[in-house]
């Protein structure tokens, strides 16, 4: 299996400025400083105009270079053609070990297939408005609402209650699962493997996008399941009837 976490892996960062809100580009690099090291970080879009003007702001500031695009035809979005045009050379020069392509656009399903297929980890970043293709062709989807703590600035994430997290079946079938998949004789399953293979069915799983800091407090929060530490590991066990105790 592809090594999806790894602080050496050298990362293209290609931000579409025309689909990505300058408010989340604090916690998108953070986010990117966790999966590897961040070689190259270009934003395209038409600079020549106003409303880019937010993230002409902030580009200096974290070092991001701006790649200019002239919108030649109306309708055309000649900034998603520069974006992979460029993401296929980045690809041919062997240096990056994955790509990080930040936009709700559906115009890049086909890219992170095709870096995918090259061996590359591709790491997708939008709004929970991306369409499902996109998500599903990224090793991993974040959706970049969990960036914005300023709901000023934009949609942030409401934190679930117990309640609303028992009631979203597919959820809950996504832990018992992971936790039948991965669990011992007796039941018990540790929550790494449990994360991984729900990641691994759900390329946007993230507890953040329930409100939660850490996959620890969602399984917690959601009340259905047994949770207990082991040689400070966390293990995890179904309550659901009939289950070994």
């Amino acid at each position: 299996m592809k090594v999806i976490h790894n602080r050496e892996l050298g990362l293209a960062v290609l931000i579409d400025a025309d689909n990505a809100n300058p408010a989340i580009v604090e916690g998108l690099l953070s986010e990117v400083a966790k999966l590897g090291v961040a070689s190259v970080k270009r934003i395209y879009g038409d600079w020549t105009t106003p409303g880019l003007g937010k993230w002409k702001a902030v580009l200096l500031e974290h070092s991001i270079q701006p790649i200019q695009q002239f919108a030649y035809t109306s309708g055309k979005n000649a900034t998603d053609s520069a974006m992979i045009i460029d993401a296929m050379d980045l690809l041919y020069t062997g240096d990056f070990g994955g790509f990080c392509i930040v936009s709700s656009d559906s115009d890049f399903t086909r890219l992170a297939s095709r870096l995918r297929e090259s061996g590359k980890v591709v790491y997708g970043f939008g709004e929970q408005k991306t369409p499902k293709p996109f998500v599903a062709a990224c090793d991993r989807f974040i959706y970049t609402e969990v960036f914005v703590a300023d709901v000023s600035q934009g949609e942030s994430i409401k934190r679930r209650t117990s309640q609303e997290l028992r009631q979203d079946t597919k959820l809950c079938n996504l832990f018992r699962q992971a936790i039948e998949a991965a669990s011992d004789e007796d039941g018990w399953a540790n929550l790494g493997p449990i994360g991984s293979h729900i990641s691994n069915q759900l390329p946007e799983f993230d507890p953040r996008n329930y409100g939660y800091t850490k996959l620890s407090e969602l399984v917690e929060a959601i009340g259905l399941f047994t949770v207990t530490r082991k040689n400070n590991l966390l293990y995890v066990k179904d309550q659901k009837p009939g289950k070994k105790n």
